[in-house]
């Protein structure tokens, strides 16, 4: 048996829980929900990452769908519960392949089902528009977790991409991360500041993530996660979700990148824009400044690092498919993830340590998330907090 067929088994036992995808968003973008227009039931090549036969092919058994809008949308909350809309009218248009899932239990009755368990993450503090009583409304809808920033600062947390205002966590951010913790939803470090994750860390009873975000000292950019952060995940109990988004994971693609997005900005796109129009300029700057390529083994180059520093019990998958105009090669769309479990096999990583990779750590971690709001609903009251009561 090779090792592509190895793969392809060991996930048929142990399927793939990733933690970021943003298809809705891209259906939002291009068709604007027409779920007709855009039928994941069919493949999509040319259009999406993401299908259900291509889910099928990759082995994956569960998929955080990230109801991200944009931060400079002037109503976020609302563009946040159409895009919650969005992944319930998915689930409910295919039934016999995606079931609702909002704990780890659900997780392992979806897998014994041979369906994808479809869980929710919001990614940016914006989609709360700091108020606790909103966080909470977002997990009574399903939200099971919630990224603290994306690309820009929140009034009570920094980003990693935007210049430092809170120096971390304000006082009412840190009482956003103990709501969380209450509730049940996982912190999600992906986006924020490094000095974010530490105060976070400091801060929160539950294990945290990072949802899709790889490694700082294999890739120096700022939205990757630091050595002394990775280490104390043990401690936390979390777990890191490597990312294949090119400019993350590749350096080469960082400064390729930096060119790219000024590009995007002069031709009056917004650098993270995926629409047809937007394409067009990232191609034509492309054919003139060819893009570095990232490979399956530059994406486990970060796993390798990431296991030696916060251990194998705390790694994971986040392929943030449908959020970024590039992939790797071999890892162009969510059919690709059996090539990198094969390249660990290669590299001489243990079915076992595979196991937790793909499958056990994700479903540990939102079981550990759970209990820990069990005990805490008990001891402590829902807070009505505000911003202006605790930063000023």
């Amino acid at each position: 048996m090779n090792r592509l067929d190895e793969a392809r088994e060991l996930l048929r036992e142990f399927p793939v829980v990733d933690g970021h995808n943003d298809l809705p968003w891209a259906l939002r973008e291009q068709v604007r929900y027409d779920l007709e227009a855009r039928d994941v039931a069919v493949r999509q090549d040319g259009h999406l990452h993401t299908d259900i036969p291509r889910l099928r092919e990759g082995g994956v058994g569960a998929q955080y769908w990230s109801v991200y809008v944009r931060a400079d949308l002037p109503d976020p909350v609302s563009a946040t519960l159409e895009q919650i809309d969005c992944v319930r009218q998915l689930i409910d248009r295919h039934p016999r392949d995606l079931a609702p899932a909002l704990t780890a239990a659900d997780l392992v009755a979806a897998r014994a089902e041979g369906r994808i368990a479809s869980l929710m993450g919001a990614e940016g503090g914006h989609s709360i528009a700091s108020s606790l009583g909103t966080l909470r409304g977002l997990y009574a809808l399903g939200v099971r977790y919630l990224t603290l920033t994306h690309n820009d600062n929140v009034p009570w947390a920094d980003s990693a991409t935007d210049e430092p205002r809170a120096g971390g966590l304000s006082a009412f951010g840190r009482a956003v991360v103990r709501e969380m913790n209450r509730e049940g939803m996982l912190v999600d470090l992906s986006h924020v500041a490094a000095t974010t994750m530490r105060d976070a860390l400091d801060t929160s009873a539950a294990p945290v993530i990072f949802s899709h975000s790889s490694s700082r000292a294999v890739c120096d950019h700022p939205r990757n996660i630091p050595d002394d952060v990775l280490e104390r995940l043990p401690a936390n109990g979390g777990m890191a979700m490597v990312t294949f988004v090119p400019k993350f994971v590749l350096q080469a693609a960082v400064d390729w990148t930096v060119a790219a997005d000024e590009n995007m900005r002069a031709h009056g796109f917004h650098h993270l824009d995926t629409t047809a129009e937007a394409m067009k300029v990232h191609r034509a700057f492309e054919e003139s400044n060819p893009r570095p390529v990232a490979t399956v083994a530059t994406v486990a180059d970060h796993l390798d690092h990431m296991r030696e520093v916060a251990g194998i019990d705390h790694l994971g998958i986040g392929g943030d498919y449908d959020g970024t105009a590039f992939t790797p090669d071999g890892l162009s769309d969510v059919s690709g993830y059996p090539r990198l479990i094969a390249e660990l096999l290669e590299r001489g990583w243990s079915k076992s340590d595979l196991a937790k990779l793909t499958w056990q750590n994700a479903v540990r971690v939102l079981g550990a998330a759970e209990d820990v709001a069990r005990d805490l609903r008990v001891t402590r009251a829902a807070s009505n907090a505000t911003l202006e009561q605790l930063d000023g």
